[in-house]
């Protein structure tokens, strides 16, 4: 468990070395959420959100940028509405309270009074179970449907107030 510790606190601002680090994480995961890492349009979001400082991750072992990527998330900043555009994490790291550190370091960085939302799958999606209770009991409450993913695959908005710098959760 110390070595998990050890990881959550790197969850950090990815940099222009992480591009390639990243594109090898969103391949592992084309199974999950189709072809992305030689997608041009995903390249230029990835890129824009490094930019922008809106692109976080956990590298392995806390290693320098560049490394390999455990996790990764995208956040387009619309204010007063934030989306968590790309999030995932590694297949060996699941469950490993990686994810839960990713999205917090993310979650600080939005006012007090932003809406922040992801887009999810579908309550009747065979395997979405654990990302929609992820969401849930990160403070997230499901809201409307959103457009089929690209497969077909119906999917869901999940909306919360942010936490903001503080840590503290926005009164509903």
């Amino acid at each position: 468990m110390a070595e998990v510790a050890e990881r959550i606190a790197e969850a950090c601002v990815a940099e222009r070395a992480d591009f390639e680090a990243w594109l090898e994480l969103a391949a592992e995961l084309e199974p999950l959420f189709g072809p992305m890492a030689r997608n041009p349009v995903f390249q230029r979001a990835l890129l824009r959100n490094i930019a922008r400082g809106t692109a976080f991750c956990i590298r392995e072992r806390g290693a320098p940028p560049g490394a390999r990527l455990l996790a990764g998330l995208l956040l387009s900043p619309r204010p007063p509405l934030y989306r968590v555009g790309w999030f995932a994490v590694t297949r060996s790291e699941r469950r490993s309270g990686l994810g839960r550190s990713l999205l917090e370091r993310a979650l600080a960085e939005i006012p007090l009074e932003a809406e922040v939302l992801v887009i999810t799958f579908g309550p009747d999606v065979p395997g979405g179970e654990s990302a929609r209770a992820f969401y849930q009991k990160m403070g997230f409450a499901p809201a409307e449907m959103a457009a089929p993913a690209p497969n077909g695959s119906p999917r869901q908005v999940f909306r919360r107030l942010a936490a903001g710098h503080d840590g503290r959760s926005a009164p509903r």
